[in-house]
């Protein structure tokens, strides 16, 4: 049957080569052999397979047969990758002096299952087909664990997105090693966060990863108030998005800001230390620091306020309003803000200027100066205000505010 389920995998993902092309002793392993088995499909289609001697010189003839393209990925170990529109199709040499060995070094059992499309032979040593029948993730041993102790947090990962049970021993072996992952590059316990972040189980295991310890060294301001959060900027995600808010890459961000210390500063360190972009950086500082504004309001605020406040937070109002409501601020207070956002003719929100820098120097015969951008400040809340509503009336406002100084 499992072997059924992987012909049926392969005939029915849209690859654009012929795999029956690689060596007789080729197999399929890892993910893409889980992934198969659970009739898991992905786009773009990942295809890794082991071979026991020239796997770089294999993939070279592949990417030449195919016109594809052909990238080394690591010359030491032979591992190199054919990349196609549809996907990647990566070649690695066999570890050790066999496949069975190859396979007693990975991570999981579920990933160390080799399938030989020739031959149509299943190659499972670990009993690997049994638990991922069970939906259990159970490690092949501890040793390996410690030799990339990211597999510490990506069980997490894997457990999230095929929401599979972790075996108890698992656990306990990750928990026990968590202190390890201090020692990973940044950037790869980044990606297994946001991979976490955006699964389906997210907030389950992000919970299990934080009481194993995985995230005390990267997050170390992370409390049980935190954590109660994360289930709230669940339901308040859904609520912005039903809403018509938007922003890219919004889920990770909200929980990113949910986790992160609370003080700006501090907020900002972990997350460059977590080497997150600089736009990614500023979206959650800027939530961290405009938030507790919107926790302490009891009344709206007054349109000149709503005004200077959309200039500040604009670009991250999606990300604001999703903590605002997820710390439990009231409605009367988000919902005006959010009808303004929404309506792209709200002058409070996108104003639209009646005059420029420029008509303001022409007609009035000033000068380049700092003067000029209050002018336009104080014109624009005229505006808001509905004290004018003409290019003609904004210049004379102007006069007016100069003759009074």
């Amino acid at each position: 049957m499992a072997v059924e389920e992987i012909k049926s995998y392969l005939a029915a993902v849209d690859f654009p080569c012929d795999v029956n092309n690689l060596p007789t002793s080729a197999y399929l392993v890892g993910g893409s052999v889980r992934d198969a088995l659970l009739q898991r499909y992905k786009i773009p289609v990942d295809l890794d397979f082991v071979l026991p001697e020239k796997a770089i010189a294999t993939a070279q003839k592949m990417a030449k047969l195919y016109q594809a393209g052909f990238v080394i990925l690591d010359r030491e170990r032979e591992i190199a990758r054919v990349v196609f529109p549809q996907g990647t199709l990566d070649l690695a040499l066999q570890e050790g002096g066999s496949l069975e060995t190859d396979l007693q070094r990975r991570d999981f059992t579920i990933n160390a299952i080799a399938y030989n499309i020739q031959s149509q032979q299943l190659v499972d040593p670990l009993g690997g087909l049994a638990d991922l029948k069970q939906g259990i993730l159970r490690m092949v041993s501890a040793a390996n664990l410690e030799e990339d102790p990211l597999r510490l947090l990506r069980a997490f990962r894997q457990a999230a997105q095929l929401n599979f049970t972790i075996e108890d021993q698992t656990r306990k072996a990750i928990s026990d090693r968590a202190f390890l992952l201090k020692t990973i590059a940044a950037e790869r316990v980044q990606a297994e966060l946001n991979y976490i972040f955006a699964a389906p189980q997210s907030n389950k295991w992000l919970v299990e990863a934080i009481e194993c310890g995985l995230l005390q060294f990267w997050l170390p301001h992370i409390n049980q108030e935190k954590i109660e959060q994360l289930e709230a900027v669940e339901d308040a995600l859904e609520f912005c998005l039903n809403s018509g808010l938007k922003l890219a890459n919004l889920s990770i961000l909200a929980k990113l800001a949910t986790l992160v210390a609370s003080e700006p500063t501090l907020a900002e360190t972990e997350l460059t230390q977590l080497k997150y972009s600089r736009a990614q950086i500023k979206a959650v500082t800027k939530t961290v620091k405009h938030l507790p504004q919107l926790q302490a309001m009891n009344n709206m605020m007054s349109l000149r306020s709503q005004y200077f406040w959309f200039l500040e937070v604009k670009d991250v109002f999606p990300l604001l309003i999703v903590r605002a409501i997820a710390t439990g601020v009231a409605e009367d207070i988000f919902n005006p803000l959010i009808e303004r956002y929404l309506d792209p003719t709200d002058q409070v929100a996108h104003p639209q200027p009646l005059v420029t820098g420029h008509d303001l120097i022409h007609k009035l015969n000033l000068k380049p100066s700092p003067v000029i951008g209050t002018l336009l400040t104080e014109i624009q809340i005229a505006q808001i205000e509905s004290k004018i509503s003409t290019p003609q009336q904004a210049i004379d406002f102007a006069v007016f505010i100069l003759e009074s100084r």
